[in-house]
C-alpha cells in the first residue's frame, strides 16, 4: 500500500508504512530521539505504534542532536 503525505514540508510517497513507528524505522530514526507532529498535534512517543497514517497527512519530524 502506498500513501502520499507531507513530511517536513516535502511531498513523499511511502510503501509499506502504516504507522508513525513504521515511518521512523524506514527512515532509520530512533523513536527516543525524535519528536513527531501529526496533522498539527504532537504525538506522544508511546502512541507511535498506534498512530496510523493516511493519504494527505502532514508530519513534522524533529531529530534531536547532541553535541559539545
Amino acid at each position: 500500500m502506498t500513501i502520499r503525505l507531507t513530511l517536513n514540508g516535502k511531498r513523499v510517497e511511502l510503501d509499506g508504512v502504516r504507522t508513525i513507528a513504521d515511518l521512523l524505522r524506514l527512515r532509520g530514526l530512533d523513536p527516543r530521539l525524535v519528536a513527531v507532529e501529526h496533522n498539527g498535534e504532537i504525538v506522544p512517543r508511546e502512541r507511535y505504534e498506534d498512530c496510523e497514517l493516511r493519504d494527505g497527512d502532514v508530519l513534522e519530524v524533529v531529530h534531536f542532536v547532541g553535541g559539545g
